[in-house]
């Protein structure tokens, strides 16, 4: 239960402190992309988007880290030429790892965005990355992700009674 808690809880990747993550030694920012940056059914990025991640890249690396297609995620990146690994297989390391490997970060400098624990926050967790969790866009899903979010739904119920985390309610 303990890799299942992100080291912070936002409404949403634009209410990150990302000074603060520079301060704590980050240099690499790995978003999740279906429901943290974008809708699932968004092919190219929300202008709001754009500038944020143009902001970031001033001050940061940064990725997309998705479970999903090569086809979607490369679709998806073209506006902004982002670099991304596709089919991360996360909780899994494979994903992490390409990414670490880039530029030999320490997983300490690694910071992992995304709004599921299932997935984002366990396997950055698992990996040793800081661990941001974010609400989902839209209670719309992918179909693979429906059986995460019914386990992560148990989880948030066993951590809400341990006064550990709630949805809604954010943290540094």
């Amino acid at each position: 239960m303990k890799k299942l808690i992100p080291n912070s809880y936002y409404k949403s990747i634009y209410d990150i402190n990302y000074d603060k993550l520079k301060k704590m030694g980050i240099k690499c920012l790995m978003f999740d992309l279906d429901n943290t940056l974008a809708l699932i059914d968004e092919g190219v990025p929300p202008e709001k988007v754009l500038k944020l991640i143009k902001k970031l890249n001033k001050s940061f690396d940064t990725y997309i880290l998705s479970n999903n297609t090569h086809e979607r995620i490369s679709k998806f990146c073209e506006p902004f030429a982002a670099e991304f690994v596709s089919f991360a297989l996360k909780p899994l390391s494979r994903g992490f790892k390409k990414i670490a490997e880039k530029k030999k970060y320490q997983h300490s400098e690694m910071c992992v965005i995304g709004d599921q624990l299932m997935t984002d926050i366990l396997g950055g967790n698992r990996f040793g990355c800081y661990t941001i969790l974010v609400d989902p866009l839209s209670e719309k899903d992918l179909k693979w992700t429906t059986l995460n979010r019914f386990v992560e739904n148990l989880c948030l119920k066993r951590l809400k009674k341990k006064h550990i985390l709630e949805r809604g309610k954010y943290y540094e």
